[in-house]
């Protein structure tokens, strides 16, 4: 369905002919439940060696009619909530329950098994050896469970906000960093630079920095940084807790504001609700489309100011909106169906990116050709091909920011310095050359007469900068 390995070959090939490094996805906390593995495992007895691949349990109750514990799953209700599905038996009768920490079609697997640890030391070596430079762990923190299956305390509530979890047995136990100092050890047996990065949801700057030590990760996405609110004090605390944890154990910083599991920022920044915690968040709420994309610009340029590593989700260089009218026949995240339809889900953040033409499928597949999720008509002026002839669009806006970061001294160094500033504003310097000002306040803030502004979100306005944009500037 997705292509072949010579495919694989032939984009690793390109992507090296360009000068780019290849990061794939590797997802370690489940297989699909029609996986090899997994079949085999529904058709053995339990205690099988089969089932020890996974996490199966016996129910609770007289005749094991309840799941083993009280552990929830991420897309929402079906039985109740639970993170754990019942078997039926070679016999024909109900049996043991396996976890799911997200979709029912997603059985968790047992990271205390000696084969699971083996085949994932062949997995790794598989694509390393066909050249791919790192790869990006999704969930990490989602592999490792407590023994003991002890019930969690979600505090009343029951939805997926790992954000808010501290000491939760199924969610950043402290076993996952002896996998993955496993993994870095496979990793530095390559030549050359082979990086990994952690999708790691976890409740404090402190517990992310975990993933991070020297015989780990190299890299981790900055969520809290990402779900912030569009406002100065929180993102300057974000900010600071970020650099207060990853400096001193000489990691990179890492800096996203958007994602394939959040709503797109001009939709989102354009509602009263510009924070995120949890997917639904906001969902309902009318967006302003002139104010979204204002923020979404400044964020851009604020992000790709800081120091360390900046990650660009497909389509916010482009500007695009959530989709929020997507059919219901057409949609395809597990948690609308799980939910009854009552959270829509992440589709619209993840409708394929127009490309060129006037009318879908935009360039994205062959004329006549629907894509997997339906682009909106109304994205004809938001292709590729129309931004890269647009000299004041997102793109171009994006494109200028990227040259500059390469190119300007003091984007190449680590230094980073707050300056004083009023309320709602943020200004900090980069090395002695190089200074940033987002203005989040409601009021036109008036720009230091003693600076040049190398590339501003929004144009001046009557000598002053507009509220919600940012303004790089050299000092020198």
């Amino acid at each position: 369905m997705f292509g072949t390995l010579a495919d694989a070959a032939a984009g690793l090939e390109g992507a090296r002919n360009l000068g780019l490094r290849v990061i794939i996805d590797v997802v370690p906390n489940h297989t699909s439940n029609e996986h090899p593995w997994f079949k085999a495992a529904l058709a053995a007895v339990p205690g099988s060696r089969e089932r020890s691949l996974y996490i199966f349990r016996d129910g609770k109750g007289a005749n094991g009619d309840e799941p083993p514990n009280n552990w929830i799953c991420c897309f929402g209700p079906e039985v109740e909530g639970s993170g754990w599905e019942r078997v039926i038996e070679a016999d024909g009768k109900p049996g043991q329950w396996y976890l799911h920490t997200f979709a029912v079609e997603q059985p968790d697997l047992e990271w205390r098994s000696p084969d699971v640890l083996g085949q994932f030391d062949d997995i790794l070596r598989f694509w390393f050896d066909r050249g791919v430079d790192g790869i990006r762990v999704d969930a990490a923190p989602a592999i490792g469970k407590e023994p003991d299956l002890r019930d969690a305390d979600y505090g009343g509530d029951l939805r997926f906000m790992t954000l808010d979890w501290v000491g939760n047995p199924h969610w950043d136990v402290d076993e996952v960093h002896d996998v993955f100092r496993r993994w870095r050890a496979v990793a530095d047996t390559y030549d050359g630079d082979r990086v990994f990065v952690a999708e790691a949801v976890v409740s404090s700057a402190e517990r992310l920095s975990n993933y991070l030590r020297p015989d780990e990760m190299h890299s981790a996405f900055n969520f809290p940084y990402m779900k912030s609110a569009w406002d100065a004090a929180a993102l300057g605390t974000v900010i600071d807790a970020t650099l207060d944890q990853f400096v001193p154990i000489g990691a990179p910083a890492t800096w996203v504001m958007a994602s394939h599991d959040e709503v797109r920022l001009v939709t989102r920044y354009g509602r009263k609700t510009t924070s995120s915690a949890h997917f639904a968040d906001g969902q309902g709420e009318i967006s302003d489309p002139v104010l979204g994309t204002r923020r979404a610009r400044a964020g851009a340029l604020l992000t790709l100011a800081l120091p360390g590593g900046a990650y660009i989700y497909q389509g916010e260089e482009l500007g695009l909106p959530q989709v929020d009218d997507l059919p219901d026949e057409v949609i395809q995240d597990p948690v609308f169906k799980r939910t009854n339809g009552e959270t829509r889900g992440r589709d619209g953040c993840r409708v394929p990116l127009p490309w060129s033409g006037e009318q879908p499928p935009f360039g994205f597949s062959p004329d006549g050709v629907q894509t997997w999720l339906p682009q909106p008509a109304g994205w004809s002026s938001l292709t590729v091909e129309k931004e890269l002839a647009d000299p004041n669009s997102t793109l171009s806006l994006h494109r200028r920011a990227l040259q500059i970061r390469h190119d300007h001294p003091g984007l190449q160094t680590e230094a980073f310095a707050w300056r004083d500033s009023a309320a709602g504003v943020l200004d900090f310097e980069r090395g002695d050359s190089f200074r940033c000002v987002v203005n989040i306040a409601g009021a036109p803030s008036a720009p230091d007469g003693s600076t040049q502004v190398l590339l501003s979100s929004a144009p001046i306005e009557d000598g002053k900068r507009p509220a919600d944009s940012t303004a790089w500037l050299g000092t020198s």
